[in-house]
């Protein structure tokens, strides 16, 4: 089975070292054009190119998959199958036929639920006690393709994006090997959507991040590790921006929200809309990111103290 890959950051890297891994023909790999990264904003290759060319397959960066030559250059590999992982890019119906078994994803949630850009965070930030990976067969819509298959993975109360990320990274690298193996041997049973029970998993904004502390407690603290490592939770306090990385509720105390409660070892507690919220680690402008015991030696906080409220 001759494969190209189609992917661009970690969660794609892992796909494709687990489909090199098990020896699978990955004849060609396409991801996105490098991008400035770093202080310097040098031109950086995406993890999947890096691991890619450490591995001495083709890399093709095209801007975009419309071009006739593109296509062409694509259909010459004369792939079996197209496994696609947070590419970035939107496939063509011209693109989605070229293989002869399609092109399938690896998605990020159970569909029909979360749909879109930001699967992970919108789970955490919904409290969904459950997420998962689905292998897709694409079709020209939005994460609408028929299932070929699901695994599931729970959402702990202290999972972050980022935490939660790296283990379906690790499930979805798992589950397209299992599924190949399953196309292989004519075994891949394809179950249309309820798209009844879409949900749209809409791409994140930095504007979406800031705390409005009439929220309750326990919302808000979703809203910190769903937002863990970006664009992160945050809140300001005379017109500062102070970054939260960790937080955690506490539904034994109340008060006016964004009022300062009081300031201990363990963290900064803040009323909120409903209940309080213990900031844990926190980072002001052009610092690190400091346990809350050790913020307030540099940025001072005291009982009565009152963060800006509304989003």
């Amino acid at each position: 089975m001759k494969i190209i890959f189609a992917g661009t950051p970690h969660f794609a890297a892992a796909a494709l070292e687990a489909l090199l891994a098990q020896q699978f023909a990955v004849v060609a790999v396409l991801t996105q054009p490098d991008r400035p990264a770093g202080r310097g904003m040098q031109l950086a290759p995406s993890p999947v190119k890096q691991l890619a060319l450490a591995h001495g397959l083709p890399v093709l960066q095209p801007a975009s998959l419309k071009s006739a030559d593109v296509q062409h250059a694509l259909d010459d590999y004369a792939a079996d199958v197209m496994v696609v992982a947070a590419y970035g890019l939107i496939l063509p119906p011209a693109v989605l036929k070229l293989p002869r078994l399609g092109c399938l994803n690896i998605h990020a949630s159970l569909l029909p639920r979360w749909r879109g850009a930001a699967p992970i965070q919108r789970a955490i930030l919904a409290g969904d006690r459950e997420t998962g990976i689905s292998i897709m067969q694409m079709d020209a819509g939005l994460d609408t393709g028929d299932m070929l298959l699901k695994k599931s993975c729970p959402i702990t109360v202290h999972d972050t994006a980022q935490t939660l990320h790296d283990k379906l990274a690790a499930l979805g690298a798992e589950s397209i090997v299992e599924s190949l193996r399953l196309s292989e041997q004519n075994r891949l049973v394809r179950v249309p959507q309820d798209d009844a029970q879409a949900t749209y998993a809409a791409k994140l904004s930095k504007a979406e991040a800031q705390i409005d502390w009439s929220s309750d407690a326990a919302q808000i603290a979703r809203a910190v590790r769903a937002y863990n490592p970006f664009p992160v939770a945050y809140t300001t306090f005379n017109a500062t921006p102070i970054k939260i990385w960790q937080a955690s509720v506490r539904d034994d105390l109340s008060g006016n929200p964004g009022t300062v409660l009081s300031v201990e070892k363990g963290g900064i507690i803040v009323a909120c809309g409903q209940g309080a919220l213990c900031l844990e680690v926190l980072q002001r402008p052009n610092a690190k990111a400091l346990p809350a015991a050790q913020f307030v030696q540099g940025f001072a906080l005291h009982p009565g103290d009152r963060f800006t409220v509304s989003a």
